[in-house]
């Protein structure tokens, strides 16, 4: 029974992510999602699980792609979307220490690559605070208080973990696009463009992870409560 619900479960949550993803509305074109998948993509990973809101993600993200292409390259930048759900879902269960290696293997592949010199650091103000965050959750688990046990119980802890997800996927994204250079092999972009693509990333992404983190915080509860738990064992 478990088994077969956890298919059926992953299969209604890829099936909900292809709606999302094929859902282009002009007006959130633009930035790193193309699609409303950034809406679900965080809930998967914490109602599922890493893994399996992985594999729902995946499987949603690749069908909406088939369905709605947008350039034979964005199969590979959407494979964002799976790495932040597993993320939202290891947030979601203190797994903070493969998060921390996730984040600290991506930002210094970042840092390393000269081209990321000549783009301003503020361009980056949401992952940074998204490490940050990352830093002092795990310090204040090692304490194990009471105050803390309490805080990761509330819908709040919810957002939290939208929040460290969806910014691991833009990071993912950013990896691939500089450190991978596939703004110059695959765009053919000069570094004036990416320093204007930069800034203009820097509000519009930070809005979307809000509008994400703020409709997890709400509907997270009740999703969960309707599967009759947070998580699938």
């Amino acid at each position: 029974m478990n088994r077969s619900r956890s298919i059926s479960l992953i299969a209604v949550f890829a099936a909900l992510i292809v709606v999302f993803d094929i859902m282009i509305l002009p007006q959130f074109s633009s930035g790193v999602w193309y699609g409303l998948v950034f809406l679900i993509e965080p809930i998967t990973g914490i109602i599922l699980g890493p893994y399996k809101g992985f594999l729902a993600n995946l499987i949603g993200v690749m069908v909406g792609h088939v369905l709605s292409p947008r350039g034979v390259e964005e199969f590979l930048f959407t494979l964002g979307a799976p790495v932040g759900a597993m993320v939202s879902g290891m947030f979601f269960k203190h797994d903070y220490k493969k998060i921390f290696i996730i984040y600290t293997i991506m930002l210094t592949s970042f840092f390393i690559t000269p081209v990321a010199w000549q783009l301003p650091i503020w361009g980056i103000w949401d992952v940074l605070l998204a490490y940050l965050v990352l830093l002092v959750t795990s310090y204040y688990a090692t304490k194990r208080t009471a105050q803390y046990q309490k805080a990761t119980k509330t819908s709040l802890f919810l957002g939290l973990s939208a929040f460290i997800g969806l910014e691991a996927d833009v990071l993912f994204r950013i990896c691939l696009f500089i450190p991978a250079q596939t703004y110059q092999s695959i765009y053919g972009l000069p570094v004036e463009a990416l320093q204007a693509i930069w800034a203009a990333g820097a509000i519009i992404t930070p809005t979307k992870v809000i509008m994400s983190s703020s409709l997890t915080t709400f509907l997270g509860p009740q999703l969960a409560k309707a599967l009759n738990e947070y998580t699938i064992k």
